[in-house]
């Protein structure tokens, strides 16, 4: 008697395809929600690269100029704007993610003329804790020396400016500060706080979130102080006595950069010398 089998080979064959299509996808799931979770990118599409739209590195000349032009106009004293409810982050409820947490405007004839707004951020976080302390130390510190001096002509200002963009609290803070006949001397303090993920963000950080080729902005980085350093030589030349870059140095690596900004799909990359001595000078370089 001859006996028919089921085609059982071929229905295991059937279900083995199906079963791995599925293994596949969840795999892919589970890497997509865990990149969200861990790098904090909610665009998915960017991720994928589907209908990815570059946002940061595509200006032309004419743009990068007017951004440089225009940078000591952003500074609002305020938060520009968020991009979602981060109230849970707050360490006082009634308060913005950054407000004036100390304000100042007072004038002495012959001694001082300040006027400052120095911002808190008001997040719960050890990281947290420390730019505000830093930011005591740097710049509320200053403000009340100055109060307490006498005969020395100081002029001293603080402005700040924050917003949040893609979940990254970004904080930049503008002091100038000129004594007599003394060289002036410019500050520029930058802090940048992940919220979604709790943790300092770097430079680095900022630009593998953006799939910016770190190379090619270390090339831009270079060209920019090459190509200021050439117009320092030609002022020394006519006997002006300007800050001296020298492209070498270490502080213009990426990975020692501190001074950044993050402003309506602009990135400012931010060299200000007076962090270091007194002087004003400063380079801005726009992706």
């Amino acid at each position: 008697m001859n006996v028919t089998l089921p085609e059982k080979e071929k229905l295991n064959k059937k279900y083995v395809i199906i079963y791995s299509i599925i293994i596949v996808f969840c795999i892919i799931c589970v890497f997509i929600a865990f990149y969200v979770q861990f790098y904090a990118r909610i665009d998915l599409a960017k991720l994928v690269g589907i209908n990815q739209e570059e946002r940061f590195g595509q200006k032309d000349e004419e743009e990068i100029e007017t951004l440089k032009t225009d940078f000591l106009n952003v500074f609002t004293n305020g938060i520009d704007g968020t991009d979602g409810d981060y109230n849970n982050k707050k360490t006082d409820i009634n308060e913005d993610l950054v407000y004036i947490g100390y304000e100042k405007k007072e004038s002495k004839v012959n001694s001082y003329d300040l006027q400052v707004r120095i911002p808190k951020i008001n997040i719960e976080s050890e990281i947290v804790n420390q730019y505000n302390k830093e930011i005591e130390e740097v710049f509320v510190n200053m403000t009340k020396r100055i109060l307490e001096s006498e005969n020395r002509n100081i002029i001293y200002t603080v402005e700040y400016v924050a917003n949040v963009q893609d979940g990254i609290l970004s904080v930049m803070i503008h002091s100038n500060f000129k004594e007599g006949t003394n060289a002036q001397r410019v500050i520029i303090k930058t802090y940048h706080y992940d919220l979604r993920n709790n943790k300092e963000i770097t430079l680095k950080d900022i630009l593998k979130f953006e799939q910016l080729d770190e190379q090619k902005v270390q090339e831009q980085i270079n060209y920019a102080i090459e190509e200021e350093q050439k117009k320092v030589e030609d002022l020394r030349q006519l006997g002006y006595n300007i800050y001296n870059r020298d492209v070498k140095r270490d502080i213009y690596k990426i990975e020692n950069t501190t001074e950044f900004y993050i402003k309506n799909n602009a990135l400012y990359i931010i060299y200000a010398y007076g962090n270091e001595t007194s002087t004003s000078e400063m380079d801005i370089i726009v992706i």
